[in-house]
């Protein structure tokens, strides 16, 4: 496992400062479409898709593969849209860099709260998203090693709940559920009780009228649940939407549950560039290698 970018006294201050900056501005939902960043991927890494394919009724995943290898990582991605929204298209750069760094990558569209549904079916189509993917790489005579699921903003507190709790779900799938590997979590709010206001758009209630609901819903309160599960947790040092504080509060915890556990705070990123291949890439390769 890798080690760890900064020392926990580092780690702490830069926490008390994203808390700081949270009781100031408050949690700001990622509600817009992430844009394609023309320096989202490295010049030899192409954007465009090997396939798209269709693993629910109007719902799809692009699949970037590598251009050599048997087996691969793969790396299924969930957009944030603070859980309002949830468009992948951000994702291209980062997709297009992993799979040129000999990974395969998959943006994937769920529902969310426009779409009129609530807690569990976005979780639900993560993971059917999931299990359609590694059935396609599987078709393609590839062995998909470690299975990952990658989430940013409310999309990583959706991956969170996917890998971790994937016991507690049962999805209708076209094929059989698969329990992922690893979980790469860029900038999200893990804590959802400390912005109720925004996360009743996930739950369609509050927390006093369903307390066990958004208790199952709550990353950090299902940290202890498969502790055998990798995790890297990337948060941008000039994040002003999301305080680096939220992926502490879950590191913390995954760590006292024996999870292996890879913290880095990025220099300069932000919450729109967190996601972006030129500043994602190398870390989740690395850190891929490290757990392969």
């Amino acid at each position: 496992m890798a080690a760890r970018s900064r020392s926990w006294g580092d780690l702490v201050r830069v926490a008390a400062l994203g808390v700081a900056l949270g009781v100031a501005l408050g949690f700001v939902a990622c509600t817009g479409t992430p844009s394609d960043s023309p320096d989202g991927a490295p010049a030899t890494a192409s954007a465009t898709p090997t396939s798209t394919l269709t693993y629910a009724p109007g719902l799809t995943a692009d699949l970037y593969l590598p251009r050599a290898g048997r087996r691969v990582a793969l790396v299924v991605m969930v957009p944030g849209g603070g859980w309002m929204t949830a468009d992948p298209t951000g994702f291209a750069g980062l997709a297009a860099a992993l799979a040129a760094g000999g990974a395969a990558a998959a943006p994937v569209h769920i529902r969310a709260a426009e779409d009129g549904v609530t807690y569990p079916a976005p979780v639900d189509d993560v993971l059917c998203a999931v299990s359609a993917i590694v059935h396609e790489v599987q078709a393609r005579r590839l062995v998909p090693d470690p299975v990952v699921v990658l989430g940013h903003s409310s999309g990583a507190h959706l991956a969170a709940l996917a890998v971790l709790a994937v016991d507690d779900f049962a999805p209708t799938c076209r094929h059989p559920v698969v329990r992922p590997d690893a979980l790469i979590g860029l900038s999200g709010p893990y804590d959802i009780s400390r912005v109720p206001d925004l996360a009743s758009a996930l739950l369609g209630t509050t927390p006093d009228e369903d307390p066990a609901g958004w208790s199952s819903a709550n990353p950090v309160e299902r940290a202890g649940l498969r502790p055998e599960v990798p995790v890297l947790l990337l948060h941008g040092e000039r994040d002003d939407q999301v305080p680096v504080g939220f992926t502490i509060q879950l590191d913390g915890a995954l760590e006292s549950a024996g999870h292996p556990t890879t913290v880095e705070l990025v220099p300069e990123a932000t919450h729109d560039t967190i996601y972006t291949g030129d500043v994602s890439a190398e870390l989740v390769l690395a850190w891929l290698d490290s757990v392969i």
